[in-house]
C-alpha cells in the first residue's frame, strides 16, 4: 500500500517536471526566433482544429492549428505547425514568419510578444510549481506518519506520575 502513496506522487511529479521543460523549451524558441532578426514569407498550407472534452456535461475545448511553409534563408524548405494562431488566417493566405536557423530551424508565425510570452510562459510555472510543492508535501507527510513519528503514533503519550506519601507528583 506503501508504494501507491510514493508512487502516484512522483508519477505526478514527473510529468509536472517535463511539462514545466516543454513550457521553457517552447519559450526560448520561439524567443530565439523573435531575435534572429530573420523573417520569410510563408504560406499556410492547413488550417484545422481539434476539440477535447464534451463528454457527459464537460465543456468543449477548441484549439485552432496552422500548417505553414516557407524557405529558409540557406534554401531549406520548412513546414511546420502551429497551435492558437488568428482565425482569420486560412489556407493559401502568405503570412510573415520569424525563425532562428540552426540544425533545427525553429519558427513561428506569431507576432513579437514579448511580454505576454514572458507572462504565460511564468504563470504556467507557478502552477506547476503549486502542483510539484504539493506532491513533494504529500510525499514527505506520508513518510512522516507511516515512519512511526506522526499523530501520535509510534509515541508514549502518557505521562509517567510518581505517588509520595499520598501526593501524586509528575517529573
Amino acid at each position: 500500500m506503501d508504494l501507491f502513496f510514493y508512487a502516484l506522487p512522483s508519477l505526478m511529479l514527473a510529468l509536472v517536471l517535463f511539462g514545466a521543460y516543454r513550457v521553457v523549451r517552447r519559450s526560448l524558441q520561439i524567443r530565439s526566433a523573435w531575435n534572429s532578426g530573420l523573417t520569410a514569407e510563408a504560406r499556410c498550407l492547413r488550417m484545422f482544429t481539434t476539440t477535447h472534452g464534451g463528454g457527459r456535461d464537460t465543456s468543449v475545448h477548441t484549439r485552432l492549428h496552422h500548417v505553414y511553409e516557407f524557405t529558409a534563408r540557406d534554401g531549406r524548405v520548412v513546414r511546420f505547425e502551429e497551435e492558437d494562431g488568428p482565425a482569420t488566417t486560412v489556407e493559401g493566405d502568405f503570412v510573415t514568419v520569424h525563425y532562428a536557423e540552426g540544425h533545427e530551424v525553429v519558427a513561428t508565425a506569431k507576432a513579437p510578444g514579448r511580454a505576454k510570452l514572458a507572462a504565460s510562459t511564468v504563470a504556467i510555472l507557478a502552477f506547476l510549481g503549486v502542483v510539484a510543492v504539493f506532491c513533494v508535501g504529500f510525499i514527505a507527510t506520508y513518510n512522516q506518519m507511516s515512519d512511526g513519528s506522526g499523530f501520535g503514533e509510534g509515541t508514549d503519550d502518557t505521562i509517567d506520575t510518581v505517588v509520595v506519601d499520598g501526593v501524586t507528583m509528575t517529573p
